[in-house]
């Protein structure tokens, strides 16, 4: 009876986790899409605009790497209600912008809202990854597996939708009241916070600052493949590719935006359903190393055929489309793997110190990204953003064939009540 309800607990504080970040995840989506559509409606170059999100990926960076020793010292549900709590005051200080200031002051207040955003982003994300360690013991590997997929998948298709909501609200309501809607929907579920336990996530130790490296080789192996992986993405999906759509193809805010809210809803389905794909074809187990080091050197090769097609004059709206789906797929397969690796080479005492980190260079990557993505566009289009893809993807397969096969524990250190 006592882990019946122990497994309910644990369950409904999951649910309710995983509902405040689908919310967070909307607002993000289409925070990312007006911040891009309006300014580059106004004027701004694409290396102006990357600038616009530099703080918004610096501070991802800062925040994963001191996140998780605060969701260990604080408990996961102070991060994540803290992330929600400063997205709100983002979108509220972003609708103050006035358009009449001097060019490099509106820069500059952007920047540092979107430095708030950024923090907000990552703490939300760090503190409901954790949470899914917490609920599913360590030896129950194939289930860890399917409820990260869920919870990444969903966030992924549900930031999609937030896409679209971006540009429809852009185009419907201007980008003031845009914002005050979001800003009003989350903070609406901040309410939900009521229902978590105080303690969950939170150990009883001290950790020193020197534990804030990992020191987990395979933590360290895949953090190092996970920022090219995410850099790669980045690098030509951010800035170069909604600025080429745009500016070059012509394409209205609602067909930027509705394309890539259904790239990002489709590559979320295909993350929800690789649980069961990989595991069919390897007759249920859970992925190894071996795993993700084919799905990465599969992955290399296709941002250079989307460059090899552009460069050869096939139209490029078959190029760009047809490519970003098979894109999208291969991708989808390497986060779903990514995401489950983490956990599984993550004891329950370390995990939102481990997911922190990992988390860490995952910003990074998406800094490096964000960057060279406007910077390259800028002096060598859409083609130059693919070929720094496809080096960034590379890389990160290199990296993988170092990685070990998980081998994991039978602990499960938190259980639902504790902390009360």
């Amino acid at each position: 009876m006592a882990s019946t309800t122990a497994h309910s607990a644990n369950f409904k504080n999951y649910i309710l986790v995983t509902l405040a970040y689908w919310g967070f995840t909307l607002t993000d989506g289409a925070l990312r899409m007006l911040v891009l559509l309006y300014f580059n409606q106004i004027g701004y170059t694409p290396i102006q605009i990357a600038f616009l999100f530099l703080f918004y990926e610096v501070f991802g960076v800062v925040t994963n790497f001191l996140g998780g020793w605060i969701g260990s010292q604080l408990g996961l549900k102070v991060t994540l209600y803290s992330g929600i709590g400063l997205q709100v005051f983002s979108l509220v200080m972003l609708s103050l912008l006035n358009p009449d200031w001097a060019q490099w002051i509106a820069v500059s207040y952007v920047m540092l809202a979107q430095a708030f955003s950024g923090i907000a982003k990552d703490l939300t994300k760090m503190s409901s990854k954790s949470a899914i360690r917490l609920v599913v013991p360590q030896d129950a590997q194939s289930s860890l597996f399917k409820w990260v997929a869920v919870l990444t998948g969903s966030k992924n298709a549900l930031k999609g939708v937030g896409f679209f909501l971006g540009s429809a609200l852009l185009a419907g309501v201007g980008f003031i009241n845009s914002l005050w809607i979001m800003a009003g929907g989350l903070a609406l579920i901040m309410f939900s916070g009521l229902m978590l336990p105080k303690g969950m996530g939170k150990i009883k130790k001290k950790v020193k600052f020197s534990q804030l490296f990992s020191k987990s080789e395979e933590i360290n192996i895949l953090s190092a493949a996970r920022f090219f992986l995410f850099g790669s993405r980045d690098v030509w999906f951010v800035v170069g590719l909604p600025v080429f759509l745009r500016s070059v193809l012509g394409w209205s805010f609602y067909q930027v935006g509705g394309f890539l809210a259904c790239w990002v809803i489709g590559y979320g389905m295909i993350q929800f359903l690789a649980p069961t794909l990989i595991q069919r074809f390897a007759s249920g187990r859970p992925p190894q190393s071996k795993t993700i080091q084919f799905w990465t050197f599969t992955l290399t090769a296709v941002p250079a055929a989307i460059a090899l097609a552009l460069q050869l004059g096939i139209p490029a709206n078959i190029a760009i489309v047809g490519g970003l789906l098979i894109f999208g797929i291969v991708f989808a397969f390497n986060s779903a793997v990514h995401s489950y690796l983490v956990l599984a080479f993550t004891d329950d005492d370390k995990v939102a110190l481990n997911v922190g980190f990992y988390y860490m260079a995952n910003s990074g990557g998406r800094l490096a990204g964000t960057v060279l993505s406007g910077l390259i566009y800028q002096f060598f289009g859409l083609v130059g953003c693919l070929w720094t893809s496809m080096l960034f993807v590379l890389a990160a397969a290199l990296i993988t064939l170092k990685l070990p096969d998980p081998q994991p524990s039978k602990a499960i250190a938190w259980k639902a009540g504790d902390g009360d």
